[in-house]
């Protein structure tokens, strides 16, 4: 029994400094000093887990809420009436943007069917005997040119191609906004606030983007072209609202980089797009235009086909519908319309991106502001750049042609 209490003695003694070491280490965790920079209201972060990444390379403790510990619970209930509407929308411009694209397909190949065999039959006549033949010929021929030109108009004026990009625009967008109203429930303690930013967005993106076709269609030809906007009024800003730098990630040096990067955006990328998004509204136009026009030609040479010993007739019916055919494969197979709106739809990025800067900016209460760090990172990674890259882009940004964007 003395040799056992010994031994235990003996192993406790060595075991001591151990202990000792361990319980120090484990004080000095537990009496680090944490810095709270609040809650994280950032609409870009999906997950914990990035919130986890955020800790790791700042070193700041972020405070994070349960939802539950809200102290209104109809704020949390009214956020999921919104986010289930806003599931419901990205469903329906889903399948109404595949059926506007079906459009396109369907009417270009009946109206080019219809414009070929209207060209067939008018040089069919031409060859025919005067009588039932040749006059059936010549109205068979009428008939599908008119009624091809009526649904050429019908599609010159609503562009189905054009409407299938917007819709899968919104339809994105809604996801977009489906993922940051998750976040807000996940990340923060949502107050009314919240709630209003929300329906505020969905407002815009429905006034952006509108499901209907008669009395609110977006104007397919208008007089001047500028960014869409799908975004509400940019407000004053709330990301963390911990101070990291002394003015919550914000520094001067920051601030001219952030305005260097909005001038080269609206110097460059923003009046590129707009000057290609003119450009493709104008060859829209004209081949919108020529297209009807050709159809009604070779209905007119169709009609006085067998009336003159004259061959013109016949080559305007014949050549008109051939040309009628090119236009038309041009205009609405190459979707000319969608294109317009891929660029009024980069351009609007663009001058997001913008209007989020200069809102941050503009806001004197640097407690206000979204977090200067996290712009920089967010704003870099919107263009398709590094952070570095980023510095880069806004000290050469008064003698370089480069743009600021590298993703469009």
């Amino acid at each position: 029994m003395a040799g056992i209490q010994v031994s235990s003695s003996l192993l406790l003694s060595k075991s001591l400094p151990s202990l000792r070491c361990r319980r120090e280490i484990v004080g000095a965790r537990v009496n680090a000093p944490r810095v709270h920079l609040g809650v994280v209201s950032h609409p870009k972060l999906p997950s914990r887990y990035l919130v986890d990444e955020m800790e790791t390379r700042t070193g700041y403790y972020i405070a994070r809420h349960d939802t539950k510990s809200s102290d209104d619970p109809r704020v949390i209930a009214k956020l999921y009436a919104i986010m289930e509407a806003v599931a419901d929308r990205v469903e329906m411009h889903k399948n109404i943007g595949e059926q506007r694209d079906n459009w396109n397909r369907l009417l270009l190949t009946s109206i080019n069917a219809m414009t070929l065999s209207g060209a067939t039959m008018a040089g069919l006549a031409a060859l025919a005997a005067e009588g039932s033949p040749l006059m059936a010929l010549k109205l068979s021929s009428i008939v599908l040119y008119v009624a091809a030109t009526g649904l050429l108009l019908v599609m010159n004026k609503i562009q189905p191609s054009q409407l299938a990009e917007e819709q899968r625009n919104a339809a994105r967008l809604f996801k977009q906004l489906r993922v940051q109203i998750e976040t807000t429930l996940a990340l923060g303690k949502p107050d009314i606030n919240d709630v209003n930013e929300a329906m505020e967005k969905v407002l815009a993106l429905a006034k952006a983007y509108p499901l209907p076709l008669l009395g609110s269609m977006l104007e397919k030809f208008p007089s001047k072209v500028e960014p869409a906007r799908w975004w509400p009024k940019q407000r004053s800003k709330q990301g963390f609202v911990g101070k990291i730098e002394g003015n919550n990630g914000w520094t001067r040096k920051l601030e001219e980089e952030m305005r260097q990067v909005v001038r080269v955006l609206k110097q460059k990328d923003l009046a590129e797009y707009i000057d290609l998004g003119s450009k493709a509204l104008k060859l829209n136009k004209m081949l919108a235009i020529s297209g009807p026009l050709l159809t009604i030609l070779g209905a007119l040479g169709s009609s006085f086909v067998g009336t003159t010993d004259c061959s013109w007739p016949v080559m305007v019916g014949v050549v008109a519908g051939a040309v009628a055919t090119a236009v038309n494969s041009l205009e609405h197979g190459g979707q000319v319309g969608m294109v317009f709106e891929m660029y009024r739809g980069n351009a609007g990025f663009f001058k997001l991106i913008e209007e989020n800067i200069m809102s941050n900016i503009n806001e004197k209460d640097f407690e206000r502001r979204e977090n200067g760090e996290i712009l920089e990172m967010k704003v870099a990674l919107l263009l398709g750049r590094s952070l570095s890259e980023l510095e880069q882009l806004a000290a050469i940004a008064e003698c370089s042609e480069e743009f600021a964007s590298k993703l469009f």
